[in-house]
């Protein structure tokens, strides 16, 4: 039998990406959408791509549209979600694409983005690599509230969580620059987003550690045994729609030698069926990985700077947002963890 599901934020990117991945799931069956503005369109009109839904129209977004539901799979701005997820059944299992409960620290909530902080729920980033061993997912078996992580962060977490955990790198003084996809952006109307704007152009944003997924990263890392960890991390909008490609350096370990690096993340994901450490020597393109759940690792070690470089490449709407939500949402109900989700990309 099939569970039911309704997706709130269904108009904008991460919300039709959710569609398009659930559309396919031979568990789930989208029987509700909502919206704000675009409420009352046909879901067809507003995401012409999914023509498999195209019984389906958008109504607004309230608590009670949303009850009744198995699953309730959130994708809204900040500050949306936790307005109304305190008023859905306990039993529903409600998984957030966004930041309103991700952050276990209420200050750095204040700090970060303001206004009523909501709590956190259960982490969804099952391959995070936890302190004294196992990963995140052992937490997300049964859970019924779930965060999805920010999409820069998944790409910054996967690449130095297994150096931190084995104890090769040290959790101060992480640097990581990462080339982002406008659609990280959403899809309200910005000057900054327009093409001619974007074509043929580079440009660095949030810089100097003010990028909200900032203290989330710290989270992350401490979570896998870092201390005193310290991140500086600069996004750059290039012209592409998709895709996150995060380049994060580490100071070596007092004592580790280069040839220790590498079995840190063999081990981390050797057996981890969405992500994949590359061979020595080669590293991943934002294009291996689009409309796939994968993340993909490329390790070196620069002996002379003492550093260890990872390069990530994820597709932000896909492991960075929708993918992750439901496989996060399969591990809780006690489903195949890969169920509905796509290993293989799309090329070119």
């Amino acid at each position: 039998m099939s569970l039911s599901v309704a997706v709130a934020g269904a108009s904008g990117y991460a919300g039709g990406e959710l569609l398009r991945i659930l559309a396919a799931h031979p568990e789930f069956d989208v029987t509700t959408v909502t919206a704000f503005q675009n409420a009352g369109q046909r879901l067809v009109d507003v995401q012409p791509h999914l023509r498999s839904l195209e019984h389906l129209t958008l109504v607004e977004t309230t608590p009670e549209t949303l009850s009744g539901h198995d699953i309730v799979f959130l994708a809204l701005p900040h500050g949306k979600s936790g307005e109304i997820t305190a008023a859905l059944d306990p039993g529903t299992l409600v998984v957030d694409c966004g930041a309103d409960h991700r952050l276990e620290s209420e200050a750095d909530w204040a700090a970060f983005y303001g206004g009523d902080y909501f709590g956190a729920w259960t982490y969804g980033l099952p391959e995070l690599p936890l302190h004294g061993g196992g990963h995140q997912r052992d937490r997300l078996v049964g859970a019924r509230r779930i965060a999805v992580p920010g999409c820069n962060v998944t790409a910054i977490t996967l690449g130095l969580a297994p150096g931190i955990r084995a104890g090769v790198i040290c959790s101060d003084d992480l640097v990581a620059v990462l080339a982002v996809g406008t659609s990280g952006a959403g899809k309200s109307l910005k000057t900054e987003l327009l093409f001619s704007e974007q074509t043929a152009s580079a440009a660095a944003y949030a810089v100097g550690g003010t990028h909200r997924h900032t203290p989330e990263i710290r989270q992350n890392l401490t979570a896998a045994g870092g201390v005193g960890v310290t991140v500086s991390f600069t996004p750059m909008l290039v012209p592409m729609s998709r895709g996150i490609l995060a380049t994060s350096t580490a100071k070596l370990a007092p004592g580790i030698r280069a040839a220790d690096v590498r079995s840190a993340w063999e081990t981390a994901y050797a057996t981890e069926p969405f992500v994949h450490l590359l061979p020595e020597g080669q590293f991943p393109r934002t294009g291996d990985t689009t409309g796939a759940n994968t993340a993909l690792v490329g390790l070196a070690v620069d002996e002379a700077a003492g550093r260890v470089i990872t390069v990530t490449a994820i597709d932000n709407l896909v492991k960075g947002t929708a993918g992750a939500a439901i496989q996060s949402a399969n591990i809780a109900l006690g489903l195949p963890e890969s169920l509905g989700l796509n290993l293989n990309g799309v090329a070119p």
